[in-house]
């Protein structure tokens, strides 16, 4: 397999949306065992965009966000960050900690701790995804998080995998109960050898 990005086949498609659904729904699990409650999961919407499309696909590029950046490692490289807005993180928090974290404030610093751990969790969900079906070993690096614009967010991956490919993997998931709704987004970029090493464990390399 010798394709970029963009130029991969229905069936290739498919089984990253199911990558993509028993991610979200690992995470979700771990999200409401966290919080105490119940939630419910919408169908994870998964597409390709340009690297310039996705800062307007999270509330445009000056919306400020929480966003969470993690290396891949071990058998395929690259990075995948999550992204949610200020709003459905303080609502995370609030429901974890049960305690209000303002909404004109800045986070405070057990917020911050709360948002880091949910961050670890959703990103080991999906990678225990990927590895379930591939029999791939991956892990994450340590993570960084940040709170900024999503322009300035995103620029982080769009220069470091420019060079492979100009589109990145956008995963939206929508997950709440009757009191809350959070629209989380989980872009997932690897390396083109990632794919390819994805593919190839499926028997799909000759795709």
């Amino acid at each position: 397999m010798s394709h970029r990005l963009e130029e991969f086949s229905d069936i290739e498609f498919d089984v990253l949306k199911e990558i993509s659904n028993i991610g979200a729904g690992n995470a979700t699990t771990a999200i409401s065992q966290m919080m105490g409650i119940k939630m419910n999961m919408d169908v994870p919407v998964i597409k390709f965009l340009e690297f310039k499309e996705l800062a307007e696909s999270i509330g445009g590029a000056e919306n400020t966000v929480v966003g969470i950046l993690f290396g891949l490692e071990r058998d395929i490289d690259g990075m995948m960050m999550f992204v949610m807005d200020c709003d459905s993180a303080k609502s995370v928090i609030s429901g974890i900690l049960h305690v209000e974290e303002p909404a004109d404030a800045e986070f405070s610093e057990m917020g911050l701790s709360v948002l880091q751990e949910m961050g670890n969790i959703i990103a080991g969900s999906y990678l225990s995804a990927i590895s379930a079906l591939t029999n791939l070993s991956i892990a994450p690096t340590v993570p960084y998080m940040s709170i900024d614009m999503a322009g300035a967010i995103l620029s982080v991956p769009a220069i470091e995998y420019g060079k492979v490919s100009d589109k990145a993997l956008l995963i939206r998931s929508e997950f709440g109960d009757d009191t809350m709704t959070v629209d989380g987004y989980f872009i997932l970029v690897p390396t083109l050898d990632a794919f390819e090493k994805i593919f190839a464990s499926l028997g799909l390399s000759t795709l």
